[in-house]
């Protein structure tokens, strides 16, 4: 591919296909234009698809010896495979991509992006892989000795790659519940992780001057181990930047990739999710009193974490309420601000609270609702589901815009969510979340807090002591059944 030239309608092909993607980002920034930048997303793949299944294809059912030489080192990165393996892949993929698509529910959506991340590192490892085994057949290489560029390339793509794998299988399986979302906290970790990160960083280095097997594949293990000790340190509370970093990470191992394939579609796209991605983790970071350093470093909130976490579930008297009691002060409220959290997506009651709120607004109650932006396991999580229920945009608020209207509000009930309205945030110096923004639920004249029961503590380990104040009402049941007894009571 380094041979030669693509043709012009190749490059247009791959241009289009970038400024679709660059629109469908654009796009997915709001709610309201989130369809149309998803169907931008669709056309640039399905552009870039069949831009590359179009240029290649008639290289692979052509025989080398009759392509000629100058043609053979165009078309020689696909000579091993067939025109029939390469629709077989395409159809596996699409099979599993619809059944998955069709299948996941939407509380296991941020182990499931943690598990497409983890993809996307693979991928680029082994094309990095197949670069550094046979790397004539693509277009990198002259007597067996590969450019130094390519090097370059090949090498950060596949340390990158190996990290993202690595992080995104340990953040899958501690949102999915095979590991604790406690952090795992090793001794002396910030000595070791700066040590490995150095050492990746010397043998790519070194890999531009001497390209034995042994440089290479040491410094894609050690990529591999610094992925597992990044990720294992960060506890629950930190995992939804964790998933918008390893998604950075992931959009650059595809650019580093798309350098090495001299591919432009590969080289913008990555370099757009790698990054949105790393925006989004900075953006959450302020939103959370993280250090963004200290988020590529890994085991950020890791200390505090250990000082505060020996907090439960607290054994002091609280306040009990019914679907009815709720009802009823809901009702004689002048404004309510809902304030969903991951409860409402386990318990699938996004459907049910908007239906409440439509009684509510009905009997000329103002109803809001809050989003906290790490509340849920994923960057948007709760947006999503709002939206899934047709919630109206402009009733939906960040932390930053309603804030400052909790103290004139009759009513904060909060379905489903912890640590995002826990005022310890604030105050406890010991707590894992301290010095995270919070939603100020606590300034409400009542706050109705749902929750299936006392004896659970939130995803960071803590128990919250809003629920013992004496304007605090706690509703004990599964979230979706509490809210369809309130609409009920309602109706």
């Amino acid at each position: 591919m380094h041979g030669a030239a693509l043709p012009s309608w190749v490059a247009l092909a791959y241009l289009i296909a970038g400024v679709c993607f660059i629109l469908a980002l654009r796009g997915l920034s709001s709610p309201v234009s989130s369809q149309r930048g998803n169907r931008f997303g669709i056309a640039g793949m399905a552009i870039a698809l069949v831009t590359t299944l179009v240029h290649y294809a008639p290289r692979l059912a052509i025989d080398d010896d009759f392509l000629g030489s100058e043609a053979r080192d165009v078309g020689s990165t696909f000579d091993w495979l067939t025109l029939g393996e390469i629709a077989a892949a395409i159809a596996i993929g699409a099979v599993i991509g619809l059944v998955t698509a069709r299948r996941i529910a939407m509380t296991a959506m941020p182990q499931l992006v943690a598990a497409f991340h983890s993809l996307v590192g693979l991928a680029a490892v082994l094309v990095a892989a197949a670069a550094y085994l046979n790397p004539e057949a693509f277009g990198i290489a002259a007597g067996g000795v590969i450019n130094p560029v390519s090097r370059v390339e090949m090498g950060l793509g596949a340390a990158i790659g190996a990290i993202t794998f690595s992080g995104s299988v340990i953040a899958f399986l501690k949102l999915n519940g095979n590991m604790s979302g406690k952090p795992i906290l090793l001794p002396g970790r910030h000595v070791i992780n700066l040590g490995v990160l150095a050492l990746i960083v010397g043998l790519v280095a070194y890999f531009t001057q001497d390209q034995s097997p042994w440089v290479f594949w040491s410094a894609v293990a050690l990529s591999f181990a610094i992925g597992f000790l990044l990720i294992v340190p960060i506890g629950g509370a930190d995992m939804p930047v964790v998933v918008s970093m390893l998604n950075s990470y992931s959009g650059w191992a595809a650019a580093a990739m798309g350098f090495t394939l001299q591919n432009s579609a590969m080289i913008i796209t990555g370099a757009l999710v790698g990054s949105s991605g790393a925006i989004l983790s900075y953006i959450m970071c302020r939103a959370m009193n993280r250090s963004f350093i200290s988020v590529i470093a890994g085991g950020f909130g890791g200390d505090a974490a250990a000082a505060g976490g020996a907090g439960g579930a607290i054994d002091r008297p609280y306040k009990r309420g019914s679907a009815e009691d709720a009802a009823f002060l809901m009702k004689q409220a002048e404004q309510v601000i809902i304030v969903p959290g991951y409860g409402m997506a386990v318990a699938q009651a996004q459907h049910a609270l908007r239906e409440m709120g439509d009684l509510l607004k009905k009997e000329g109650v103002s109803v809001k609702y809050a989003i906290h932006p790490v509340a849920g396991r994923m960057p948007g999580h709760m947006n999503v589901l709002l939206a899934e229920a047709n919630v109206p945009y402009d009733e939906v608020f960040e932390l930053e815009d309603i804030n400052s209207e909790f103290a004139r509000t009759d009513v904060a009930f909060v379905i489903g969510a912890n640590d995002v309205t826990n005022p310890a945030a604030k105050t406890d110096r010991s707590s894992p979340i301290y010095g995270m923004p919070v939603l100020d639920v606590e300034k409400a004249k009542t706050v109705l807090f749902i929750k299936r029961s006392m004896g659970g503590v939130g995803y960071a380990g803590v128990d919250n002591e809003l629920f013992y104040r004496d304007n605090t009402m706690m509703l004990l049941a599964d979230a979706k059944k509490m809210v369809e007894d309130i609409v009920k009571s309602l109706g």
